[in-house]
């Protein structure tokens, strides 16, 4: 008997009045949002402008969904199209059933979309949000806890989930492989972060490590489960995807940083020319006040002048007036000689 396990919870959905709040639907949506914040503050560390992650994840996000649903649905047709089945349940997203793979691969086509409306680099924009998408994967896994499925091989050990008796399960304890795979993407998340401040991962290289990274831990953590699957070869569909997807992965990081080494100076146009605009703005708002600055000192300059000229000129001619004799060789009196000339003049008469 195991004394030690994780419980599960008794039920996926807590009814708030009329509206039912699932938990596996609460996971993915923190999980979009843990992407779009952590995406956001990447990007405009890297020089780009603030919004515009979440104004590309407007396309990212409604794509991947339907992206990850289909590739559920297409892989795991029998649960909704084999007899006894109901196919309307193919659109109950909220049970469950979102294949990573279509949802990175439809994603990435909203967000090509969303990039080429605002003129920026797909690649960028993809390395910047690398590490958030890793978080979010590892919020959204604690879904399938809520819904009791996706777990592994039956263990006694002190982490096991505890499952309870359902449709298609067997009450007992297995590997929580929701919760290997959570700890898995949040390793690849901060794997993500240290390489790309390490080695300034450009042009969608630390997108392309993110990947590698997660198909190196899908691939076991697959391996692990017993739900229903294709097999091929004795191997679990999924487990092959894995295998394909992490060699794509790390072809491209080789022939990229051979291509395209070091990183990308511009990751939005716009974010650059809005201030070269506002300061070619103030520039010539300067230099008009410059002008008229100018203008205005030189209006003083020339008045300051014409008086200095005037009152230099008046010193000028009052000085000359005063040192210029009365007639030729003529000598300037002084008062006192004229004062001295009186006595004289009555002495002689």
């Amino acid at each position: 008997m195991n004394l030690a396990y994780i419980p599960s919870p008794s039920t996926g959905v807590i009814e708030l009045g009329p509206i039912p709040l699932r938990g596996y639907a609460f996971c993915i949506i923190i999980g979009v949002f843990v992407a779009v914040w952590f995406g956001n503050k990447r990007w405009v560390a890297r020089g780009g402008t603030a919004g515009t992650v979440a104004d590309i994840a407007v396309w990212a996000v409604p794509f991947g969904l339907v992206g990850g649903r289909l590739y559920h649905v297409i892989t795991d047709y029998q649960l909704y199209f084999s007899d006894g089945e109901n196919w309307v349940d193919a659109f109950k997203i909220w049970q469950g059933g979102l294949g990573i793979w279509g949802a990175v691969a439809f994603g990435a086509v909203g967000a090509w979309i969303g990039c080429r409306r605002r003129g920026i680099p797909l690649p960028a924009w993809a390395d910047a949000l690398a590490p958030g998408i890793a978080f979010a994967q590892a919020i959204g896994r604690w879904g399938n806890w809520f819904n009791q499925e996706l777990y592994g091989k039956e263990t006694d050990l002190p982490w096991a989930v505890k499952i309870s008796e359902g449709a298609n399960r067997v009450a007992g304890t297995y590997h929580p492989t929701f919760l290997y795979e959570s700890l898995w993407c949040v390793g690849v998340a901060l794997l993500v972060i240290w390489a790309d401040r390490r080695f300034k991962l450009g042009h969608g290289r630390a997108f392309a490590l993110y990947v590698a990274a997660y198909c190196a831990g899908r691939g076991w953590i697959e391996y692990l489960r017993v739900d229903e699957a294709h097999h091929v070869l004795g191997l679990r569909l999924n487990v092959w995807t894995a295998i394909v997807v992490f060699v794509l992965a790390v072809v491209y990081m080789v022939i990229s940083a051979k291509l395209r080494p070091g990183r990308e100076e511009v990751v939005e146009p716009a974010a650059v020319e809005a201030p070269k605009d506002e300061a070619a703005g103030a520039d010539g708002k300067d230099g008009k006040d410059g002008e008229d600055g100018k203008a205005s000192e030189g209006s003083t300059d020339a008045k300051g002048s014409t008086d200095a000229t005037d009152s230099t000129g008046s010193a000028a001619s009052e000085e000359t007036k005063a040192s210029v004799p009365d007639a030729p060789g003529a000598e300037a009196k002084a008062p006192e000689d004229d004062a001295d000339a009186t006595p004289q003049k009555a002495e002689k008469s």
